[in-house]
């Protein structure tokens, strides 16, 4: 057995994380994560991969909503739009025509001045807006509902960087604390209290893990990625941490036990 060292939730994808003590995971997520997304006045999803700046802009969540924070400009509270607020189709990879609602102009604004760049917010409020996936359906995430890292494993990668990287630039959901570096390649089935996950597929990195999330820019270029490609590359790219679903959904705990069973 081991335990749960730290949680997170990412209300807008590619925007700042919120450090959590519990998940609510749902089949289609954990609640709060990645339910909102900024798109291009196209409708094309947007992320630090052509934007480095959406980094550092920070988000909250209250019994109203969501919380935008960053710098020169005032915050902007959002509430979930209403069933009256315009429907977009947006497109995120190879999904396209997927429905959400549009924040609003006041959103769309306020977005496009931090970022330097015309765009929208938009909202999936519903699991029966999610994304059909081969398992299951998903938010706005990649591909998948969930992902999951170990410390041991970030301390062997950090062990070979001249500067260390925190985990925050992988962007997961559930970090358990491990022994032994890459455990999580072999776990299959994790149980957690009464919620069971399935890891079913490593998780291929990109150029956000360069990014550092607390500024938006890249200290040492290529580094991460460059490290890792020399001992972590693997059919379909350089690989840390795994992709999973919710078998069983419910909540779980900063420092809950974790059982690998199988």
């Amino acid at each position: 057995m081991t335990r749960i060292a730290a949680l997170y939730i990412h209300p807008v994808k590619s925007l700042h994380r919120i450090d959590v003590e519990t998940l609510d995971l749902e089949p289609w997520g954990p609640k709060g994560d990645r339910r909102w997304l900024v798109v291009s006045p196209e409708g094309i999803f947007m992320t630090q991969r052509q934007h480095p700046a959406m980094a550092p802009v920070r988000t909250f969540l209250d019994a109203d909503g969501l919380i935008l924070s960053a710098e020169a400009v005032p915050p902007l509270r959002l509430a979930p739009p209403g069933p009256d607020a315009s429907v977009l189709s947006v497109s995120v990879w190879k999904d396209r025509n997927i429905e959400a609602r549009d924040a609003g102009e006041q959103a769309a604004d306020w977005m496009s001045k931090v970022l330097q760049t015309p765009c929208r917010i938009v909202h999936m409020a519903t699991p029966e807006q999610a994304r059909p996936t081969g398992f299951g359906s998903v938010s706005f995430a990649d591909g998948f509902p969930l992902l999951v890292t170990s410390t041991a494993s970030l301390a062997a990668l950090n062990e070979r960087l001249d500067q260390p990287v925190p985990m925050e630039r992988f962007r997961p959901n559930i970090v358990v604390e491990t022994e032994a570096p890459w455990a999580e390649d072999e776990w299959r089935i994790l149980k957690i209290g009464m919620v069971e996950l399935e890891l079913v597929k490593p998780c291929s990195r990109c150029i956000v893990t360069t990014i550092d999330q607390e500024t938006g820019h890249i200290p040492v270029p290529r580094e991460p990625l460059r490290t890792m490609t020399a001992f972590r590359h693997r059919p379909g790219g350089v690989m840390f941490g795994q992709n999973a679903i919710i078998r069983r959904a419910g909540v779980i705990r900063l420092g809950d036990q974790v059982e690998c069973l199988a």
